[in-house]
């Protein structure tokens, strides 16, 4: 059921959700989400598409924010929100309602949303395309608790990924990390098999392409060893090679569907990793709506070490300062170091952290105190005694 609403308010657009469920025979809502999706009227198709395939795992109430300010300054001092009210039908369990925002009002979506929110619900935000700057400091992604956005749709995805990390928040995520899901499941899934040290690894993928930077930033962070970013025609990513004690691990997708895992003592084996639509994205960022660490650890790892076009070495820092080593109680003391008595000491005169100084100054002497009268006599007696 569609109903369409013209120059109106949240209060009516509540009305109609209210009669929309009473006409389905639906009057109980089984929402268990609200996903507000901000996008402009070119790309809202896909994105709703891609949402209401979502919504058969997750049923949820589906707000469509459709900024549209006008280009003539009398488009932009008016303040008008269209709307249109689907439920049931292709939207399922779910519900979908359509915001177009005219003129002023388009940079007040925040009012309009917040009526419109179900009570008691988690809030997820998901920007397809043109993500503000810092999510969680926006007035509508202070709403939500989980923050999507998508990389892979911005001018330079690289740009876009140190941005993430600047001002990544708890919550947030990004697309280009969940299509690599399936990759980070082989591969955890293959190192488990072969417990042998790694030495380095490579990711072969499109230039410019953020879910390769992201899995090389898993992979050096995780392991530790350098991981060089290789640029391969595609499409996405196309390879990886972990280079270990026992010989390659090579998970290898040429054609973007079938993918081949070769391991050393092994037969080859083919496996599934197929390019998945935004519907199978969506519906694995609203599976968890708690804060993904191993994405702001991955993201935060050596993303200005990306050069340009995602081509770079990455790598743990070498000078990090070593663990404190903790003795248990009661265990004995190692024995102190010993030093060569030909071994000049650090503390030593002349050495560069004790520079030689100045000879020492020889000492005055104290002056004599005067004599008395009577020392004087004693004295001359006893010369006299000494002469004869």
């Amino acid at each position: 059921m569609n109903i369409d609403l013209t120059d109106t308010t949240s209060s009516r657009i509540n009305s109609a959700l209210v009669q929309a469920r009473r006409a389905t025979g639906t009057p109980a809502v089984g929402m268990v989400l609200t996903l507000v999706i901000v996008t402009d009227e070119g790309n809202h198709y896909d994105a709703l598409r891609a949402a209401s395939e979502a919504s058969k795992e997750h049923p949820s109430r589906t707000l469509v924010v459709i900024k549209r300010p006008g280009r003539s300054p009398r488009d932009r001092k008016m303040a008008r929100m269209d709307a249109e009210v689907r439920v049931g039908g292709e939207t399922g369990t779910g519900e979908t309602v359509l915001l177009r925002l005219h003129g002023e009002l388009a940079n007040h979506a925040y009012s309009v949303v917040l009526p419109l929110l179900l009570p008691d619900a988690p809030v997820v935000v998901w920007w397809p395309e043109d993500a503000p700057e810092h999510p969680a400091e926006d007035l509508l992604g202070k709403l939500a608790q989980r923050r999507i956005t998508d990389a892979q749709a911005t001018e330079d995805p690289v740009a876009s990924l140190g941005l993430r990390a600047a001002t990544y928040t708890p919550g947030d995520t990004d697309l280009a990390w969940t299509r690599i899901t399936p990759w980070r499941s082989v591969l955890a899934a293959a190192l488990d098999q072969r417990h042998s040290s790694i030495t380095s690894a490579v990711v072969e993928g499109e230039a410019y392409n953020p879910s390769s930077e992201l899995l090389a930033l898993w992979l050096a962070q995780r392991l530790g060893v350098p991981v060089d970013r290789q640029v391969s025609e595609g499409p996405g990513l196309t390879a990886v090679r972990l280079e270990t004690a026992d010989g390659v691990i090579c998970l290898d997708r040429a054609n973007g569907s079938l993918a081949e895992l070769a391991m050393p003592g092994q037969p080859d084996r083919h496996v599934a990793l197929q390019r998945r639509e935004m519907s199978e994205l969506i519906a694995e960022e609203l599976r968890r709506l708690d804060p993904d660490e191993i994405y702001e650890s991955s993201v935060k790892f050596g993303v200005s070490k990306l050069g340009k076009g995602g081509v770079g070495t990455l790598e743990r820092d070498a000078k990090a300062a070593p663990a404190t080593q903790v003795v248990p109680p009661g265990a004995d003391l190692p024995p102190l170091p010993t030093r060569d008595p030909e071994t000049p000491s650090e503390h030593a005169p002349g050495s560069p952290k004790n520079p030689p100084q100045a000879p020492a100054q020889p000492p005055v002497p104290k002056p004599h105190p005067p004599k008395s009268q009577e020392q004087k006599s004693q004295e001359q007696k006893a010369d006299g005694k000494a002469d004869k």
